[in-house]
């Protein structure tokens, strides 16, 4: 019995160590070289839509509650852009949502052939304070350099 024990534990630690005589392994394509997604891509068009609706509450708040509600939007903007960035963990995270809030821009500002626009006269400067303000957050955004660590030390640089 004992004879049968012992086999049976060096076959279990046998088969928890690691394989010394193994081929490497060629590295998991990353970025965009890796294999389409169909959750990714349904991820990134919904940051896409989410940009675009925070663009459009944020154009409303800024134009009806000048210096805090453009502070109000342009954190908006910088919470989706961010949070496309965690949930995704690529850049692309981020850009999803700001192409989605730039689209959004270019459709509010258009107006319509009559003449009627969501923007009234006499605040260009908010406006073109709130149209930079959110290019510049999404940029920073999305060339931040990563996402919190996490609680083991294991993701951290030069280990």
């Amino acid at each position: 019995m004992s004879g049968r024990k012992s086999r049976d534990d060096r076959a279990r630690a046998e088969a928890r160590a690691p394989r010394t005589n193994a081929p490497p392994r060629a590295p998991e394509p990353t970025g965009m070289a890796a294999p389409l997604n169909p959750r990714r891509i349904g991820a990134y068009l919904g940051l896409a839509v989410l940009g675009a609706l925070v663009q459009l509450a944020g154009s409303l708040v800024q134009g009806a509650w000048f210096p805090g509600g453009l502070l109000l939007a342009l954190a908006g903007g910088a919470g989706v852009f961010y949070g496309g960035r965690l949930l995704t963990r690529t850049q692309l995270g981020a850009l999803a949502p700001a192409a989605g809030w730039l689209v959004a821009l270019f459709v509010v500002l258009a107006g319509r052939p009559e003449g009627d626009a969501l923007f009234g006269g006499g605040d260009e400067i908010a406006l073109a304070l709130f149209a930079l303000g959110g290019m510049v957050v999404a940029v920073i955004c999305a060339t931040f350099s990563g996402g919190p660590l996490s609680a083991n030390d294991q993701e951290r640089s030069g280990r």
